[in-house]
C-alpha cells in the first residue's frame, strides 16, 4: 500500500485536496458549473490520453506528458520508479469509468489556475474497486496536462 499511496505527485496538501471532495465539488446547477462544463470534455480527453500511457507501461513518457507543476514536483527519474512500482502490481487494466469531474480554479498548494478533477472506478487484474483520480491543468497555450494522479 505504501507505493501506492506515493503515487500523489504535486504540492504536498494534494492529498488532502481529495480526501475532501467538498474543496472542489461544485453544484451542477450553479452558474459556475454552467460556466465550467466545456472546460471538462478537454480535460477529460487529456487525462484519458495521459492514462492510456500509464496503462501502456510507460511511466517515465507519462512524466514527458505532464504538466509542467507535476515535472517540477518530481523528477522524471523518480516518477519513472514510483510509477512503475505502484501500477505493476495492480496488473492490467480490466475496466475504467469516469465516476466524476469538477472544474475548478484553486487547489491547496498549487498555483491559482483552472483545473479539472477527475475521478475514475477502475478495476485492475490484480486490484478491484480502485478510485483513480487524475487532475488535468490547462496551461497558457489553452491544452490541459497532467499536473496530480491517486491511487487509492
Amino acid at each position: 500500500m505504501k507505493a501506492i499511496a506515493a503515487i500523489v505527485f504535486s504540492a504536498a496538501a494534494a492529498a488532502a485536496t481529495f480526501a475532501s471532495p467538498a474543496l472542489y465539488a461544485q453544484d451542477a446547477a450553479s452558474p459556475a458549473a454552467a460556466q465550467a462544463a466545456p472546460q471538462i470534455a478537454p480535460a477529460s480527453e487529456a487525462a484519458t490520453r495521459w492514462l492510456a500511457v500509464m496503462d501502456a507501461g510507460k511511466a517515465a513518457e507519462a512524466w514527458d506528458a505532464g504538466a509542467p507543476v507535476m515535472q517540477s514536483a518530481i523528477t522524471r527519474d523518480m516518477w519513472n520508479k514510483v510509477g512503475t512500482d505502484a501500477r505493476a502490481p495492480l496488473g492490467a487494466v480490466k475496466s475504467r469509468k469516469q465516476t466524476s469531474a469538477n472544474f475548478t480554479k484553486t487547489l491547496p498548494g498549487v498555483p491559482e489556475g483552472e483545473y479539472v478533477v477527475i475521478q475514475y472506478a477502475t478495476d485492475f487484474a490484480n486490484r478491484a474497486g480502485v478510485t483513480e483520480t487524475v487532475v488535468p491543468m490547462r496551461l497558457p497555450d489553452g491544452s490541459w496536462k497532467v499536473t496530480t494522479y491517486l491511487i487509492r
